[in-house]
């Protein structure tokens, strides 16, 4: 490529490595600053996986009858019929313009000749767009059929109307390892197109990472453009303008707007080719504004190649809204964003600033914490984020920081100095939920190291806690004795949906007492813990329908999302399975999903092999509700 043959100089480090980015098993409604997304089954089965999570802002949003369009039932299409690119605005026409406006202009004409094209993927080397993914058979892909049993025009209206992130860590986590398995690619749509709604989607959990693999994973030249608008959202989320270079030369030819000519003066600049840079950015200031925020920004990373002598001062004032472009650059060039603006955008902004390279540890730790509810990091990652927050503080500065309970739980003197470090994490400022389950995903496997004892029976319920945010429900299953012995109900609910084998017969009472066991929101987990009960297969047969009745769960009742969820399951795609799950727990908060929606989740994934994943949605919905 003309400029990512000479570039030089610019590599953003990642904050944290690869390997938490891929999906393991056990690891785990402010504006959204991303524009909106762009504008029926053949049977398949699928392998079914038997891994096991051991081994290994408060307001509801939209219903699942608003996205699902009907059940997708249609004919097989023609592989070999070349899906047609949706026509409208494009991403990148949308993500500069500083007015609030959704409109972008075009470049065409002002260059003399389009970009050269050079194609340097050697024949041998190109990878075909039929089947794009990134997950090996041990790290949880769910198989080339995957997504095959529904068309793939419906899949794509699922994905682009989800509203995320969702109420759950353990359906994020099922759903990006579906998004990110070695898939076929549906035969109604193009393969690069399919690896950008699914990209897309990723960063609308706060995935960036994840979805830089799916980009990552299509050729170049092989870009639509809307796998074009994704690519540029992708290397925004990561901060990583460099990333662009690769495709500028392309994206010219296409004839793109001002986002990419400020991306080939980037890309110049970087590249030690001042002139050129200096001329592509005067061409957009002549447009936007001297003061335009966003060629001062782009202008911040022309700065940072070089043969520049470019001294840029960014000012906020003014500035009422954070696009993904103003956001990716200033956090790229290490330009502070107010809190103010970073109030408005959505949480899954928090995912992509938990991984920003250039921000320190101390700054990204609200974000880190987040992320982990979020589940976008593992319980391992998120003790290591602590880890190293200690290691770059001054050893005077340590005291009293979280930092160093948490070295306490793991390593304290005796078992009752652990315990009360966790419980010192667990307590948070202002009783905040994600940051209080965030701490429950810290502690998991420190809670993991305290033996079962009755002389620990007052604590058991927050260690089982614990161990089930993270999928150590092995361990939490030791502790079953010991709750049963101290007659502790709310523990009793955890490992009833929570450990790997049933804990025998259970009656309506024992559900009702359940919701006696706490001071708010009782009656809405007795419902939970009944609808899990009943997906998970652990109640009688015979008393579900009376059960259903008296504590007020239709789960007999049907709907779109309910025929379409177990239409999939029943065909046995686990990947759609994961979506349509998904689809049923939009909201930021448990308390806005309704318990029948988890009692159609868990019998779904448990038909389609998921059981491990349905028991830790069940117990998450127990502890976050």
């Amino acid at each position: 490529m003309r400029h990512s043959s000479k570039l030089f100089g610019f590599v953003l480090l990642a904050a944290t490595a690869l390997a938490t980015t891929i999906p393991v098993l056990g690891q785990d409604k402010p504006e959204s600053i991303l524009p909106p997304g762009f504008g029926d089954p053949v049977s398949s089965p699928s392998r079914k996986p038997d891994r096991t999570p051991d081994k290994g802002e408060d307001s509801p949003r939209k219903k699942p009858s608003d996205i699902l369009p009907g059940l997708p039932l249609s004919p097989p299409v023609d592989r070999a019929t070349p899906a047609s690119v949706e026509s409208g605005a494009s991403v990148t026409d949308k993500i500069i313009a500083s007015d609030g406006s959704e409109s972008g202009d075009s470049e065409e004409g002002e260059d003399s000749a389009p970009a050269p094209i050079l194609v340097d993927i050697p024949a041998q080397v190109r990878r075909s767009t039929t089947v794009i993914g990134v997950l090996g058979i041990n790290d949880g892909d769910m198989g080339e059929v995957a997504f095959q049993s529904f068309n793939g025009r419906y899949l794509t209206k699922l994905m682009r109307n989800l509203d995320a992130p969702i109420a759950s860590r353990w359906g994020s986590i099922l759903l990006r390892r579906a998004l990110l398995s070695r898939s076929l690619t549906p035969a109604d749509v193009n393969g690069a197109d399919w690896a950008a709604e699914r990209a897309w989607l990723l960063l609308r959990m706060g995935e960036a990472d994840s979805a830089r693999l799916l980009v990552q994973n299509v050729d170049v030249d092989r870009y639509t453009p809307k796998m074009f608008d994704i690519a540029m959202q992708t290397a925004l989320a990561t901060s990583d303008p460099a990333a662009l270079c690769s495709m500028t030369d392309y994206a010219a030819a296409q004839g793109k707007n001002s986002a990419w000519t400020l991306a080939r003066a980037m890309c110049s600049g970087l590249s030690g080719e001042s002139a050129v840079a200096s001329s592509l950015l005067d061409r957009v200031r002549d447009k936007r504004g001297q003061t335009n925020i966003d060629v001062l920004l782009a202008e911040k990373v022309v700065g940072a190649g070089t043969n520049s002598r470019r001294a840029v001062v960014v000012q906020w004032d003014g500035v009422t809204r954070l696009t993904a472009w103003r956001y990716g650059l200033a956090t790229a060039t290490g330009v502070e964003i107010p809190e103010t603006l970073m109030a408005t955008v959505g949480p899954h902004v928090r995912g992509w600033q938990s991984r920003a390279p250039y921000l320190s540890l101390e700054r990204k730790l609200p974000a880190a914490e987040s992320s982990a509810a979020m589940g976008i990091l593992s319980s391992a990652a998120l003790v290591d984020f602590y880890s190293a927050l200690m290691d770059e503080t001054e050893v005077s500065d340590r005291s009293e920081k979280p930092f160093m309970a948490l070295k306490t739980a793991f390593s304290g003197d005796t078992m009752t100095s652990r315990i009360a470090a966790m419980k010192a994490l667990w307590t948070v400022k202002n009783n905040d939920p994600m940051k209080q389950y965030a701490r429950q995903i810290l502690t998991a496997r420190a809670a993991a190291q305290i033996p079962p004892s009755d002389e620990y029976a007052s604590d058991a319920g927050g260690l089982i806690g614990s161990m089930l945010s993270a999928g150590l429900d092995y361990r939490a299953g030791r502790w079953i004795k010991i709750v049963n012995n101290a007659d502790d109900t709310a523990a009793w609910g955890l490992l009833a949906v929570g450990n790997v084998k049933p804990l025998g017969s259970i009656s309506e009472s024992q559900i009702s007492d359940y919701a006696g066991a706490f001071e708010s929101n009782g009656t809405l987990k007795s419902q939970f813990l009944f609808a899990a009960l009943a997906g998970l297969g652990r109640l009688a047969p015979s008393d579900v329908e009376g059960m259903a009745e008296q504590f007020e769960v239709p789960i007999g009742r049907s709907s779109t999302w309910t025929k379409a969820l177990h239409t999939a399951a029943n065909a046995r795609s686990s990947a759609t399975v994961a979506l349509l799950c998904a689809i049923g727990m939009q909201s930021n908060n448990w308390k806005d999903i309704p318990p029948a929606h988890l009692f159609h989740i868990v019998s779904s994934l448990r038909q389609v092999g998921y059981d491990a994943e349905a028991r830790m949605i069940a117990a998450e919905a127990l502890m976050r509700a």
